[in-house]
């Protein structure tokens, strides 16, 4: 007969849990890190702030590209969980028999193709820690009434397994759906949203703070510098004023992509409108009323656009299609239409 301490499983099992914790699980950032200047912001952070003292699970609702990562990272850092994992997934991602088995792991021999030691799930891996359910509203009908039973026991049970696992899992989950509208379509399981929504956030669009844009423009000019090899030294009230007219449809994250490809596409120190991609330029003349380009200077933009992009790729088509944000298929008509050699 072999006797042990229990505490001292307890402190074996803390320290499995905490080497995986720190491959890469953690979150990083705070709420120091969210650029903004604006009442609705200060608002929306504060009431974040509370929220994360308590133990309760968070849905963040807003578009896509409004920062629901960031601020999931920032509440878990500023909770009694900060010590533990953050584990974070985009349920939109993966197919629903791959999301099953990736937050609940399974057992060797599972099913085909299965890991000859079996898996450890992300609901493990995040135990006295918070997992991030990024893109709620996509997963799968059928899934969604197994992660509800996790929420009412605590208990999950891996593929291929019989045996419960109990974890102490705070759970932030994120959607840029109108849940509401699912449940009505009977496509998001309103018992489960009623347990994921105990508080619920609402992120501002850019649109709605359009006083952080300059913020944000200063702020993406210095991080992306020593990648680009450029620094810019001036930034022109027209290009701000451009950017402060334009809808983003895309929020920061489009931003951020169009400050990126700007000191890609400028020729020295000074960002200026010609900088910005043709779509914004023409968009925001139109809507002051103006003609905006002909269809042969826009053909000629989008072409001298294109070019510099791909010199900076060093001929990486890719890479261009990502920066320009379209699509590869795309890319390739359009070096084909234009002749780019």
């Amino acid at each position: 007969i072999s006797f042990q301490d229990i505490t001292q499983i307890q402190k074996q099992e803390a320290t499995i849990r905490k080497n995986l914790s720190d491959k890469g699980l953690r979150a990083k950032y705070t709420f120091r890190d969210v650029i903004h200047n604006t009442d609705i912001m200060n608002t929306t952070i504060e009431k974040a702030r509370r929220f994360a003292e308590t133990s309760s699970n968070i849905m963040l609702l807003g578009e896509s590209g409004t920062g629901k990562e960031l601020f999931a990272q920032s509440i878990h850092n500023c909770s009694k969980r900060k010590d533990g994992p953050f584990v974070a997934i985009n349920c939109a991602a993966l197919p629903e028999n791959l999301l099953e088995s990736e937050l609940f792991g399974y057992e060797a021999g599972a099913f085909s193709g299965a890991a000859k030691g079996g898996k450890v799930g992300l609901f493990e891996l995040a135990h006295r820690g918070t997992i991030f359910l990024d893109e709620i509203g996509e997963m799968a009908f059928d899934l969604q009434a197994k992660l509800l039973r996790v929420l009412e026991s605590g208990e999950f049970i891996k593929v291929g397994d019989t045996r419960p696992i109990k974890v102490n899992v705070r759970i932030i989950a994120a959607t840029n759906r109108d849940l509401q509208k699912e449940i009505e379509a009977g496509h998001f399981r309103e018992d489960l949203y009623y347990r994921l929504s105990v508080f619920r956030i609402q992120l501002p669009p850019l649109r709605e703070r359009i006083e952080d844009i300059e913020l944000y423009v200063r702020a993406f000019v210095k991080m992306f510098g020593p990648g680009v090899g450029k620094k810019i030294e001036e930034i022109t009230p027209e290009y701000l004023g451009t950017l402060k007219k334009h809808v983003w449809k895309g929020n920061v994250r489009e931003l951020r992509n169009v400050i990126e490809r700007s000191m890609i596409i400028a020729d020295g120190a000074v960002l200026t409108v010609s900088d910005l991609p043709f779509d914004i330029q023409q968009s925001v003349l139109e809507s002051e009323g103006g003609k905006g380009y002909s269809e042969f200077d826009l053909a000629q933009v989008e072409k001298a656009h294109i070019r510099k992009v791909l010199q900076y790729t060093g001929g990486n088509k890719t890479e261009a299609a990502r920066l320009m944000h379209i699509g590869l298929t795309t890319l390739y008509r359009k070096i084909e239409e234009y002749g780019i050699r």
